[in-house]
């Protein structure tokens, strides 16, 4: 039996409050009313409430008028009426307002009361699950609109971009003339592929279990600085990485460069253009088995009031690079399924820094 179940039993025979309240507070957590006004103040007090018994014969509000009053505000608790008679106009109608589970005969036998117990955790435990599923089958469908959208949307216009170039070429005489549309249609191309890596990283966090292994964050740091090096030096960045691990971490590697290269991504397209002062840095800690890795800047800053969306799917804060609003929503994703998290600190024209902090496996 599980006393981290929450019950509340109502009737206006003291007696009867005592003697349920007696027999089963070690098996359950109890609450206990002699009237449907304290019931309801019990109700808005204890959220965690799953099943209310409550007497058909109340003074100045009977059980199923109780029952069918509150049905609206507290729709999770499960229902159980207690009375010494039903007749069948009383079950019909506590049926259709009240949405009562089962019925308990006065005198109670509490073997049959904990039965009833049983009966309504399994089926509060199933509605509960159920529910949760209904929220994210809604979320995913919201989810698969956006994205349906953003794929006709995002692949299309690359393609007519190249498509439109290549008639205009067909037209020209001169190699000079041809290169330039070349140069044109390889800004589309390069568009093009930055969304499908997009759509692989989506499609990656989405497969099922994590492929676990050792990770040396001196080496993972070394790749993501090679990676970036032509392109920082080229753009004045300077690109620092520091890196504290003593013991081994263990953890999913291609989900953690996915992590990293859209952070260190992003830190160097929202660079202050003008600036000859322009700085990532990179680090770790490894301690008490997490990872704390952060990624700073001090470009172009987040406006506050943006901070809290930044990680919606296909939301821009800025448009001063281009990009399908795929990266941030990844990571976020991507570290939920790694069971870590994300902070964010960030002023405009001071720059960000996204604080990560992951568990080892």
């Amino acid at each position: 039996m599980d006393n981290n179940i929450e019950i509340l039993y109502i009737d206006d025979e003291y007696n009867n409050l005592v003697g349920f309240k007696a027999a089963l507070r070690m098996q359950y957590n109890i609450h206990i009313a002699s009237n449907t006004t304290d019931a309801e103040n019990i109700l808005m007090t204890n959220p965690n409430i799953r099943i209310i018994f409550c007497d058909q014969k109340m003074p100045g509000e009977n059980g199923i008028d109780f029952f069918s009053r509150i049905k609206k505000e507290y729709p999770r608790p499960i229902r159980i009426l207690i009375t010494a008679y039903a007749d069948m106009d009383t079950v019909i109608d506590s049926i259709n307002r009240g949405h009562i589970f089962r019925f308990i005969r006065k005198p109670w036998e509490e073997a049959e009361v904990i039965s009833c117990i049983e009966e309504a955790n399994k089926f509060f435990v199933t509605n509960s699950l159920l529910e949760t599923r209904n929220m994210e089958l809604q979320k995913a469908y919201e989810e698969l609109d956006k994205f349906a959208y953003s794929v006709s949307h995002d692949l299309r216009d690359p393609l007519s971009g190249v498509l439109g170039a290549i008639r205009i070429a067909l037209d020209f005489k001169s190699v000079e003339q041809v290169h330039e549309i070349l140069f044109l249609m390889k800004a589309s191309i390069v568009k093009l592929e930055d969304y499908i890596n997009s759509l692989r990283d989506y499609y990656l966090l989405r497969r099922g279990e994590l492929n676990l292994s050792k990770i040396d964050f001196n080496l993972l740091f070394e790749d993501i600085l090679d990676f970036y090096k032509v392109y920082t030096q080229n753009s004045g960045i300077d690109f620092n990485i520091k890196v504290d691990q003593s013991k081994t971490f263990i953890n999913d590697k291609s989900i953690l460069e996915l992590i990293l290269h859209n952070l260190v991504s992003n830190a160097i397209k929202y660079q202050k253009i003008d600036s000859h002062d322009k700085r990532i840095n990179l680090s770790v800690e490894t301690h008490n088995g997490d990872a704390r890795i952060l990624v700073s800047d001090n470009g172009i800053g987040i406006p506050k009031e943006a901070i809290q969306d930044i990680f919606r799917l296909f939301f821009r804060a800025s448009d001063q690079a281009e990009g399908m609003g795929f990266g941030l929503y990844n990571v976020k994703t991507a570290i939920q399924k790694l069971k870590g998290k994300i902070e964010v600190e960030s002023e405009i024209d001071n720059g960000s820094t996204f604080i990560v902090t992951i568990p080892s496996k």
